[in-house]
């Protein structure tokens, strides 16, 4: 039997992973620094506005994109369970009014997957074809990857919103942002991995 020479066996080792820890980080700077840094399209009227939960930037910005007749209905996707839409805006600080009775609140999804997956549902109950998403600048790739996964016939309009906890622009200097982004841009990778291999697990 040939024996296998030293020197592949230290790139095995050590070279491979060097090799996907390049590839990674390569990944991780190209993420950072495009992900939005404004809100490409704010005039478009969609049947839809989508909130994931997750901050009150989101929630407000709902809320003023459907005061501005940019959606017949309001979805918040991830809401927590025994939360109504009357508590939701107290807790957001917004006094009811007139466009409670657009407000739909989803409770089944607790990740970006099941955001999808409500969403997708309820638009299906609703009959509507597309829908302004509403997130956080750094999960906006993540989300339209999964939207446009479970709705691929939707127009979907990203409205990123922009946490001023999270420093976009000079992420490399706070590492709580940092650490931020390289969570979600892993998070992103494994979701291409999985819609990649899931057309291969239906094959017979």
């Amino acid at each position: 039997m040939r024996r296998r020479r030293p020197a592949s066996l230290l790139f095995r080792w050590t070279g491979l992973p060097l090799l996907l820890g390049a590839a990674w980080l390569a990944g991780f700077i190209w993420y950072a620094a495009d992900m939005p840094a404004q809100v490409d399209d704010a005039a478009t009227s969609t049947d839809a506005i989508v909130v994931l939960t997750g901050g009150t930037e989101r929630l407000d910005t709902g809320l003023s994109l459907l005061r501005q007749h940019k959606g017949r209905k309001l979805f918040v996707s991830g809401v927590y369970r025994g939360i109504d839409v009357a508590e939701l805006l107290r807790l957001s600080r917004q006094k009811p009014d007139e466009l409670e009775c657009c407000i739909v609140l989803g409770h089944a999804a607790d990740n970006t997957v099941g955001n999808a997956i409500e969403t997708a549902a309820w638009m299906r109950a609703e009959g509507f074809h597309s829908l302004r998403l509403v997130t956080a600048n750094y999960h906006m790739r993540r989300s339209l990857m999964e939207f446009r996964h479970a709705m691929p016939q939707a127009t979907i309009i990203a409205h990123p919103v922009f946490p001023d906890a999270v420093k976009s622009h000079e992420w490399w200097m706070w590492p709580g942002t940092a650490h931020l982004i390289a969570s979600e841009y892993t998070k992103y990778l494994a979701g291409q991995i999985r819609h990649w291999a899931e057309p291969l697990e239906e094959s017979p």
